[in-house]
């Protein structure tokens, strides 16, 4: 049996994921006692089933420990495995030290996922350096891909489109969604100066003159190059590009910045936002429930369980649905 738990924020995502599968939808009580500390408590029937967390990783600053604390507190009661379904996955920019004494946080963050799940499941992870996420993270990965998704609704809404990519990277991936409709492709390229600081240089587009461009990204984060792009596309003459992005994070305005330079922008799922269009939650299905037959072959947590003592299992045995159980220690 499989048992989509949704983190906070995630219910919506969650809820989509498990009518896809027809899966059973958890619910979770969490709150933040006085000192700051975080309250978790599980409110569905875990024992014996794999359950799925649901967290995009976006801002994970904020929830990150709330996670861990949640697949504790699953793995305690006896789920039979705890994966991580993060449709966005964060901490992977900084793949390498670029000055002396900087931390590489990609491989902490893995580290710390892997000690706590058995499998992780996302969307188009921020590769660069790492060849794959195996790389990384200890546990089974499934990267999933959304180009196909995103390249099938450019096909639908958008006549003669030409899929502009917005530096060298995108090459290999705005190329299979022009492959996929028979599109042409072209790409900028960007300079960067820093993390909020990119110039775009355009190359010579004149004969595609008469197409609808559109910019197709993985991840839209400051939104500078596409706002940098879509300006200088439009001063060479081209109508407003259609934004076609994955993970449509857009930090502080830059999606008020970009909106009206646009015809209109679309993205994944992976992170809430107003441009939602695409949802990601029959892909991931698929990922999650190809191994429903044969979860026998999965390479399952090398840290075993940790039930309950005696006494907390007593202490919860004997409390109803609506009591916090006696070592959360009440409602401080």
């Amino acid at each position: 049996m499989r048992l989509i738990l949704p983190l906070p924020d995630n219910e919506a995502f969650a809820r989509r994921l498990a009518d896809e599968g027809d899966w059973e939808l958890g619910a979770l009580e969490t709150r933040r006692f006085p000192d700051g500390e975080t309250y978790i408590r599980i409110l569905s029937e875990v024992k014996d089933k794999a359950v799925d967390l649901v967290c995009t990783l976006v801002r994970p600053d904020d929830g990150f420990l709330r996670l861990i604390f949640v697949a504790d507190a699953a793995r305690a009661l006896g789920a039979r495995e705890v994966n991580l379904i993060a449709p966005y996955l964060s901490y992977m920019r900084q793949d390498r030290l670029f000055q002396r004494g900087e931390a590489v946080t990609s491989r902490s963050f893995a580290r710390l996922v892997s000690s706590s799940f058995d499998r992780l499941v996302t969307v188009d992870p921020h590769l660069h350096r790492y060849p794959a996420l195996s790389a990384l993270y200890t546990i089974p990965t499934d990267t999933l891909h959304a180009a196909p998704l995103l390249a099938d609704w450019i096909a639908d809404e958008v006549e003669k489109p030409l899929i502009v990519g917005p530096d060298e990277e995108s090459e290999q991936w705005v190329s299979a969604i022009a492959a996929r409709i028979g599109a042409p492709h072209a790409v900028l390229r960007k300079v960067r100066h820093g993390d909020r600081n990119v110039d775009i240089e355009l190359p010579d587009l004149s004969e595609w003159r008469g197409r609808q461009l559109v910019l197709a990204d993985d991840i839209a984060s400051s939104g500078n190059t596409l706002v940098d792009a879509a300006g200088k596309l439009y001063l060479q003459g081209f109508a407003r590009p259609v934004v076609a992005v994955v993970h449509g994070i857009f930090a502080e305005d830059s999606f008020q910045r970009l909106a009206p330079l646009c015809d209109r922008i679309v993205s994944a799922d992976s992170v809430q936002h107003e441009s939602n269009t695409v949802t990601l939650a029959p892909l991931i299905a698929a990922a999650i429930g190809s191994t429903d037959a044969g979860d026998s072959d999965l390479v399952r947590h090398r840290r075993p369980p940790e039930p309950l003592d005696e006494v907390e299992q007593a202490g919860f045995d004997s409390f109803p649905a609506s009591d916090p159980p006696p070592w959360t220690g009440g409602v401080n």
